[in-house]
């Protein structure tokens, strides 16, 4: 008597359904990211812009766009070397402080031996600047640090200064207010993904350390800091990236001027001038790749700094 082969029984295989559900964000980033790069990148090599109501172009004129960006102006001076100086110095000004103050506040928040109550209030009260938009932000600095402005009205009613300080004609000053607005727009959203990495570490750690006899100082930099590294690198990339994209702060606080003489004026501003008026797609195009160059080799260092013991 012949025996009935053994039916196989059907099981459900979920590996299709990760590729369906991961599907649509290849779509959309190679629709909405990959195709305008690549674009960008085209472009970047032809002469194309608008001069009043004539179209030139668009010419293929080959690398002639970045030997412009590079040339030396009336001045003596290059434009994109100086940008390129002016954001990064306003980034790391604006972003060292973000980061450790950050750090301070979610160890102290999350530490065990304090035992701090009231952490959700706390956290939404850090949080709240960021969700304040930066051109409100900008608005608020220009009419406190105005002419007319209640800073100028409290230094002349002190009696420290006789007559209105322009706040915008010094270098320091524009500079200094750029980087407490992006400090305080930044460190509650720096905060709250610190606090999460540290509450992420096995609180077993922490114990063998004071059972260990560890201070504080030593557990920070032999437990919390060790263990803290990859959240940690996350956030200074994401503050790298996001301080090298800065536009909205300068551009509002200074009027699109980056007074007091382009002093204040970042990469993306400089961008913004040859989209906005003449929409030379070639130039703008040029230093977009520059500022993707850029980003990429400060990326790779920055990286290889925090992670240089791994």
């Amino acid at each position: 008597m012949k025996k009935e082969p053994a039916k196989k029984s059907k099981g459900v295989s979920y590996a299709k359904w990760g590729v369906i559900f991961i599907l649509p964000f290849f779509l959309i980033y190679f629709v909405c990211h990959f195709i305008p790069q690549v674009l960008t990148i085209y472009n970047s090599f032809f002469e194309n812009y608008r001069e009043g109501l004539t179209q030139v172009g668009p010419k293929f004129i080959g690398v002639q766009n970045y030997v412009k960006l590079f040339t030396p102006s009336s001045e003596g001076t290059i434009d994109i070397l100086k940008y390129t100086g002016n954001t990064l110095l306003l980034w790391i000004l604006g972003a060292v402080p973000q980061v450790l103050v950050a750090l301070l506040l979610a160890v102290f928040f999350t530490s065990y031996r304090l035992k701090i109550k009231g952490q959700r209030f706390f956290k939404t009260v850090i949080y709240m600047p960021n969700l304040i938009m930066a051109s409100a932000f900008s608005m608020l600095f220009f009419t406190l640090f105005s002419n007319v402005g209640p800073v100028n009205q409290i230094l002349i009613a002190m009696g420290v200064a006789d007559k209105p300080i322009d706040f915008f004609a010094y270098t320091i000053t524009v500079r200094s207010m750029i980087c407490i607005m992006n400090f305080l727009m930044w460190f509650g959203n720096t905060t709250i993904l610190l606090m999460a990495g540290i509450m992420g570490i096995d609180q077993n750690m922490f114990e063998a350390a004071n059972i260990d006899g560890a201070t504080s100082t030593q557990t920070f930099f032999r437990v919390t800091l060790p263990l803290l590294k990859p959240i940690l690198v996350y956030t200074v990339m994401t503050a790298m990236i996001g301080g090298l994209q800065m536009f909205d702060v300068p551009q509002i606080l200074t009027k699109g001027n980056g007074m007091p003489n382009r002093t204040s004026t970042t990469l993306i501003m400089y961008l913004n001038n040859y989209l906005g008026t003449s929409k030379n797609f070639g130039m703008s195009g040029a230093i977009s790749v520059y500022i993707f160059i850029i980003t990429g080799i400060i990326s790779i260092f920055v990286y290889r700094s925090l992670t240089s013991e791994d």
